[in-house]
């Protein structure tokens, strides 16, 4: 009986503890990262830089490069930067912008790359997608997930409460992203992968239903396994679809049509699946997920986050074109703008109920 099964794209390294960093020399040296030690380090000028003082001393192999933003230019000019360098891999040092511009660039060059997290503000540190802006605002580039994720947990203590909090908003909003993808199994017959919905679920549930605080080590800890795990399971789909759903319409039409005054990702993703949860008809889902966001100190309606109710609306209704041939619950729905705001006020309402 021949052996049926499927070869999943994954890192070969999740190194996530306390301490971590003080091993990032090691990991590096492992042959299936660096052959000669000859690495590309790729630094914000934030988080990143502050390190730098503490690690190059690991790294005397290393030649390092400051990323200004998140930007699609400045991931091209790092890219150009390092393609005369043969090095190995490169290592993306700092918060999501950074690691983005760092996957784009290394795709860009052949590069393996390794992730190095300061904070935890969304599943960018495990995905095979670069979120980088460009002159059309903000754009989606398909790249080859990490080969390494290193997380300390010290550093991520140490990183604005408002960072990491946002992480667990996108982690939680699987949820929706999910039960969005089910709903194009039943009406469109779109197909599924059982595998990846259940490990970017899974990711999302243990958030959810975890007691503890931003404090716990044990809850920054399943926030970064939840944050790989749904990386991961894009890589199984072979697209976003697993943790992107109506949730994440919603956020890149605020992005698109109020750029100077969006929130943090996992802030508006958070906001996005608790309201697409309530338009699905699942009170008590809705319900458990407003709860968690607010035990963590995240924003649960659009007003907290600097958002009118005819703002939100407007984005609502606009979501749907973010992401052509993506069917949701706003596609199913087909809402026009007096019938979202309607249910934005229902579901402000059981909020503040």
């Amino acid at each position: 009986m021949p052996v049926l099964t499927r070869l999943i794209p994954s890192p070969v390294v999740v190194d996530i503890r306390a301490g971590a960093l003080d091993d990032l020399a090691t990991v590096l040296a492992d042959q299936r990262l660096s052959t000669s030690g000859r690495i590309a380090v790729a630094v914000s000028g934030g988080s990143g830089a502050a390190l730098r003082g503490r690690l190059e001393p690991q790294l005397p192999g290393a030649d390092w490069y400051s990323v200004a933003d998140g930007t699609l230019d400045s991931a091209v000019l790092l890219a150009d930067a390092v393609r005369a360098g043969h090095y190995d891999a490169m290592v993306g040092l700092g918060g999501g912008k950074v690691i983005d511009a760092a996957k784009y660039a290394a795709a860009r060059v052949g590069l393996p790359m390794v992730a190095v997290a300061t904070n935890l503000a969304h599943d960018g540190i495990c995905s095979p997608v670069s979120t980088l802006d460009n002159d059309a605002g903000r754009g989606s580039y398909g790249v080859p997930n990490p080969i390494g994720i290193i997380v300390d947990l010290d550093v991520i203590r140490s990183a604005p409460k408002r960072f990491v909090a946002a992480g667990i908003g996108d982690a939680i909003s699987n949820i929706s992203a999910c039960a969005d993808w089910e709903l194009s199994q039943r009406v469109t017959r779109e197909p599924v992968d059982g595998l990846a919905i259940a490990m970017a679920r899974s990711a999302g549930e243990v958030l959810l239903r975890h007691p503890g605080t931003l404090e716990d080590t044990e809850l920054l800890t399943a926030l970064a396994e939840s944050l790989v795990l749904s990386g991961i399971s894009m890589n199984i789909a072979g697209s976003t679809r697993p943790s992107s759903g109506a949730c994440h319409e919603i956020s890149h039409a605020l992005d698109i049509l109020y750029p100077k005054r969006s929130a943090q990702h996992g802030e508006q993703v958070g906001i996005g699946a608790a309201f697409a949860t309530f338009l699905r008809g699942d009170r008590e889902g809705s319900g458990l997920i407003v709860q968690t966001l607010a035990r963590h100190g995240l924003p649960v309606t659009a007003e907290e986050i600097g958002f009118s109710e005819e703002e939100f609306t407007a984005a609502v209704h606009y979501a749907p074109q973010t992401r052509p041939g993506r069917f949701t619950i706003l596609e199913h729905l087909d809402l026009d703008t007096s019938a979202i705001r309607d249910a934005y006020s229902d579901y402000v309402h059981a909020v503040n109920s």
